[in-house]
C-alpha cells in the first residue's frame, strides 16, 4: 500500500511538473517572432507532452485507481475523495486543453496572445490546491 501511495504521488509530481511547464511555454511561443524560435517551442512543447506529461498522468490515475480499487465502498462514500475526483477531472480536461494548444502551434497557429497563455498557466496551481485541501483537510 505505501508503494501504491509513492508511485501514485511520484506520477502526480512528475504531471504537475509538466502541467505548470507547458502553458509558460505557451506564453514564450505566442510572443516568439523568428521561425527557429517557434520550432523550437513546438519540439520542446511535443517532448513535454509526450514523454514526461502523458505517462505521468497514466501513472497518477492508474495507480490512483489502483488505490480506489482496494476499498471502493470507503473512498466512494467520503465527499472529499467525489470532489479530489471532480478535480482530476479537471485536470484531465486542462491537460486535453494543452494538447489542442499543442498541436494548433505545431501547425503554425498561434491561437491565443499570450496574455491568456499567462492566465491559463494559473489553472494547475489552483486545482493543485484544491485537491490538497480534500485530500489532507477533507473538509467534506
Amino acid at each position: 500500500m505505501v508503494w501504491l501511495k509513492v508511485f501514485h504521488l511520484f506520477g502526480v509530481i512528475a504531471w504537475f511538473a509538466g502541467l505548470f511547464y507547458l502553458p509558460r511555454l505557451f506564453v514564450y511561443h505566442a510572443d516568439a517572432e523568428d521561425q527557429i524560435s517557434r520550432e523550437r517551442f513546438v519540439v520542446m512543447e511535443q517532448r513535454l507532452l509526450k514523454v514526461i506529461m502523458l505517462p505521468a498522468a497514466i501513472a497518477a490515475i492508474g495507480f490512483g485507481t489502483l488505490f480506489l480499487m482496494l476499498n471502493p465502498s470507503v473512498y466512494l462514500a467520503q465527499g472529499w475523495f467525489l470532489a479530489k475526483l471532480a478535480l482530476v477531472a479537471l485536470l484531465i480536461g486542462f491537460h486535453a486543453w494543452c494538447n489542442f494548444m499543442a498541436k494548433k502551434f505545431a501547425v503554425g497557429v498561434n491561437p491565443h496572445p499570450s496574455r491568456m497563455f499567462r492566465k491559463m498557466n494559473e489553472v494547475p496551481t489552483v486545482i493543485l490546491l484544491l485537491v490538497l485541501v480534500c485530500t489532507i483537510v477533507r473538509p467534506l
